[in-house]
C-alpha cells in the first residue's frame, strides 16, 4: 500500500475534496431537470474514417442530470458544476485515429463501454467507428481489419466483453521472466506484454485512491488529481495516438470535467424509485458522500483515528423496516437484506496476496487467516472501492480460472525459479515485484448495473456471476436466497 498520501489532497481544487458543497448548491435545479427528462440522450463517438478531412461535430450538451435506461431500471448521471459542456476536450478530437475520450466512456454506459452498445457501433458504422481500431481495439495489433468477417474476428473482445488490450512492458529490475504468452490472437511478445482490460469509468473520481486497475497511473506522493492530469495525457497519446500529449489547459478541462460527474442506479425494475420511502440511491446523494483517503480503512491506517467499521452501505436503511403490500415492498425488503448482508456477512479471507502475505500495519503480523466482511476490502462509505491503495490478488487471474478467449503467461520467479501462470500479471507488469502478480485494485462499485460485465477482465458477465464467484472463492455457503438478496442489492447501486 502507498500511505504517504493519506491526508485530504491538497493540491486539488476544493470541490475535488469536497464535492458535496457544490452539490448541494443545485439539489433543486436537478430534481426539476430529472423530473422533466424521459430518457437521457445517446452521445455516438465519430464513426467517420480514421483518415477523415474533418472531425465529427461535437455532441450535443447533456443536461446537468441525465437518466439513462439500463437493463436494471434507470441510472443518472450528475454534473456537479452543471450541464455538461460537450466543447470540453474530453469530447474532442486530440489525437490521429478518430478517437476521444468519450470514445471509450460513454455516458449511455455509465462513463464505459458495454458489449452490447460496442456491438451496436460496430454494426451501425462496419466496424469502423474510432473506437475500432487496431492499436488497441483489435485483439493484436496485427490482426487483419480489411473486411467486415475480418474485422468482427479482430476485435472480438472488444465486442464480446468490452475489453481493451493494454501493452505494457515490465521494468528492467524485475524479479521475474516472461516465459511464454500463449496468445490466441498472436500478440506472443514476452517483453512488450498484452492483456486485456475493462475501461475503467471516468465518474465519481473524487473517491479514488488509486488510478488504473493496475495502479500505473499512480505516483507515491503526488495527489490523485495529479494522477488523472497525467492518465488524461498517457490516454490521448496511447489510445488516440495523438502526435503530441494535450496542453496543460486542455488536461486540466478534462480533469476538471470528470471530477464533477457522479453516476448511480435511480430506479430498479422491482423496486422502483430508489429515492422513495426513505431509499438514498442516485447520484446527487453520492456526490454529497464524505470521503478522505483512508476514512474507514480496516487496517488502522485512518488518519483521523476513528476505528473501522464494516456497515459500509447506508442507502437503504429505511427498507428494512418496511411492512404492508404496497408496490415495490417485497423488492425493496430484499434489497435492503441484502445491504445488510454486505455489511455483516462473516467472510474468512485467506490466500488473498497483498492481505494474508504481508505485515498488517495494527500489529506488523501477517494473518493467513483474516475473519472479515465485504467490507474489509470495499472499505469507502456508500461508495464501495478502497479509501487506500490496496493492490489484492483475490484468484481472478489465477490460470484455473483462464478461458479460451484470454492469454496464459508463464512466470519465473529469477531467484527461486519458482513457475506461476496467469492470465493477467497485473500490478507485477508495473513494479517488476514477484508478490505482485495477478494484484489489481478494487473498483467503485456505484453505477454496477449500467456496465456489465464485471472485473477487470469482463469474466463475471452479471452481478449474479459476481456473488457466484465471491461465493465459491471465500467458501460463504450463502443460500440462493441471500445471493438474490445481494444482487438485488448491488443493483441498486
Amino acid at each position: 500500500m502507498h500511505h504517504s498520501t493519506h491526508h485530504r489532497r491538497a493540491s486539488s481544487p476544493g470541490r475535488y475534496a469536497r464535492p458535496g458543497r457544490c452539490a448541494r448548491l443545485v439539489l433543486a435545479c436537478a430534481a426539476t431537470c430529472a423530473a422533466a427528462l424521459g430518457g437521457g440522450a445517446v452521445v455516438h463517438a465519430d464513426s467517420s474514417p480514421a483518415n477523415a478531412s474533418s472531425p465529427a461535430p461535437l455532441p450535443a450538451p447533456l443536461p446537468q442530470f441525465a437518466v439513462f435506461p439500463d437493463p436494471s431500471g434507470i441510472f443518472a448521471t450528475f454534473n456537479v458544476p452543471g450541464p455538461v459542456d460537450t466543447t470540453n476536450p474530453f469530447f474532442q478530437d486530440l489525437g490521429t485515429n478518430g478517437r476521444r475520450c468519450v470514445t471509450c466512456h460513454q455516458p449511455q454506459d455509465a462513463w464505459t463501454i458495454t458489449p452490447p452498445h460496442v456491438r451496436a457501433r460496430f454494426e451501425q458504422s462496419d466496424g469502423r467507428d474510432p473506437i475500432f481500431r487496431p492499436v488497441d481495439g483489435a485483439n493484436c495489433p496485427s490482426a487483419d481489419v480489411s473486411n467486415l468477417e475480418a474485422r468482427h474476428r479482430a476485435y472480438s473482445l472488444l465486442l464480446n466483453k468490452g475489453l481493451i488490450r493494454i501493452q505494457l512492458t515490465p521494468p528492467a529490475t524485475a524479479e521475474f521472466t516472461i516465459l511464454q504468452a500463449d496468445n490466441p490472437y498472436g500478440c506472443t511478445d514476452t517483453a512488450a506484454v498484452s492483456v486485456y482490460r475493462r475501461p475503467l469509468p471516468t465518474v465519481s473520481l473524487p473517491y479514488l485512491s488509486t488510478v488504473m486497475w493496475d495502479g500505473r497511473e499512480t505516483v507515491k506522493g503526488q495527489s490523485v488529481f495529479d494522477d488523472l492530469l497525467q492518465q488524461a495525457a498517457d490516454a490521448t497519446l496511447i489510445h488516440a495516438q495523438a502526435a503530441q500529449a494535450p496542453s496543460a489547459a486542455q488536461k486540466l478541462q478534462i480533469v476538471s470535467f470528470e471530477i464533477g460527474l457522479f453516476s448511480a442506479q435511480l430506479r430498479d425494475s422491482e423496486a422502483g424509485a430508489l429515492n422513495g420511502a426513505g431509499g438514498q440511491g442516485g447520484p446527487i446523494p453520492l456526490s454529497q458522500q464524505n470521503f478522505f483517503l483512508g476514512i474507514n480503512d480496516p487496517l488502522g491506517l485512518n488518519p483521523s483515528g476513528a476505528a473501522f467499521t464494516p456497515r459500509i452501505f447506508d442507502l437503504y436503511d429505511a427498507w428494512a423496516t418496511l411492512r404492508g403490500d404496497e408496490d415495490h415492498t417485497a423488492a425493496r425488503q430484499a434489497v435492503a437484506r441484502g445491504q445488510a448482508l454486505f455489511n455483516t456477512l462473516s467472510i474468512t479471507i485467506t490466500g488473498v496476496a497483498g492481505l494474508n502475505d504481508v505485515p498488517l500495519p495494527f500489529d506488523n503480523q501477517i494473518h493467513p487467516s483474516i475473519q472479515g466482511n465485504c467490507g474489509t476490502c470495499h472499505d469507502s462509505p456508500n461508495v464501495g472501492d478502497h479509501s487506500l491503495a490496496a493492490p489484492l490478488n483475490i484468484g481472478l487471474a489465477d490460470a484455473s480460472r483462464r478461458t479460451a478467449d484470454l492469454p496464459l503467461f508463464t512466470l519465473m520467479n529469477k531467484v527461486t525459479g519458482e513457475i506461476t501462470q496467469t492470465s493477467d500479471p497485473g500490478r507485477a507488469l508495473v513494479t517488476g515485484k514477484w508478490a505482485d502478480i495477478g494484484k489489481f485494485k478494487g473498483p467503485i462499485l456505484r453505477g454496477l448495473a449500467a456496465r456489465a460485465p464485471y472485473f477487470h477482465n469482463g469474466s463475471a458477465a452479471t452481478l449474479a456471476d459476481v456473488v457466484t464467484f465471491y461465493n465459491t472463492r471465500f467458501q460463504l455457503n450463502l443460500t440462493a436466497a441471500q445471493q438474490a438478496d445481494l444482487v438485488a442489492f448491488l443493483r441498486t447501486l
